[in-house]
């Protein structure tokens, strides 16, 4: 069986160190990177599966070194900063970044979230195919939904919104990125407002608990994420 490359990029060997032993525990191949220009060349020469992301570097951005590797590679990039500004968190999705942690980080929580980046690399829907995930199964090529095995009736608005979700469990994707995937070119306007009043009724059909969300995540003043459900 393959083993998962990993990519850590952080110039502080303390938390390389944290990062390497969590992740080895899963089972990846896991190398390391101080710098933004080393972790480019790391990247163009490993291809790894997935990339954790430091914004601090002392030679550029973390913001340019994901969009760079972006540029080219479709590996997931995970972002872990001690920045928290929300503006920051969009502005690095926007760029690219597939989710955004903050530091200090829990393991558990950072484990889980590279298992679902890795599984959403691992499996791309395309037309025709379908999602499947706990009780929900999204058939594309047939624009069906179902849960638990009944029809669930969707608008063509609350179908195109769960479909950006859905092909990308484990992604954070931002108010914009999924105001572009369902509305388009259209002026955004208010465009969490919108995005507010779709989830909810996504949740009311899809979710046990609309106000305890296991498919569609919040993550505050961000977007939203879809989450695996075994």
């Amino acid at each position: 069986m393959q083993t998962d490359c990993i990519l850590v990029i952080d110039d502080e060997p303390q938390i390389r160190r944290v990062l390497r032993n969590a992740l080895a525990g899963d089972g990846a191949r896991v190398i390391e990177a101080a710098s933004g220009s080393e972790a480019i060349d790391l990247a163009a020469a490993e291809l790894p599966k997935l990339i954790i992301l430091d914004l601090g570097l002392p030679d550029m951005s973390g913001e340019h070194v994901c969009r760079e590797i972006r540029s080219w590679s479709p590996s997931p990039i995970l972002v872990l900063s001690a920045r928290h500004s929300d503006a920051e968190k969009v502005a690095l999705l926007d760029a690219g970044a597939d989710d955004y942690m903050t530091k200090p980080f829990s393991t558990i929580e950072l484990q889980a979230r590279v298992r679902a980046l890795l599984r959403r690399a691992a499996v791309v829907p395309v037309a025709g195919s379908r999602a499947e995930t706990g009780g929900l199964v999204m058939d594309f090529g047939m624009r069906t939904l179902t849960r638990d095995g009944e029809r669930v009736h969707l608008t063509p608005t609350e179908w195109d919104l769960l479909r950006a979700l859905i092909t990308q469990p484990g992604r954070t994707l931002t108010h914009r990125q999924l105001f572009s995937a369902v509305w388009g070119s259209r002026s955004a306007g208010d465009a969490q407002q919108y995005l507010r009043v779709y989830i909810a009724q996504l949740r009311r059909k899809i979710e046990d608990d609309s106000m305890r969300p296991r498919y569609i995540i919040t993550e505050p003043g961000v977007g939203y994420r879809f989450g695996v459900v075994p």
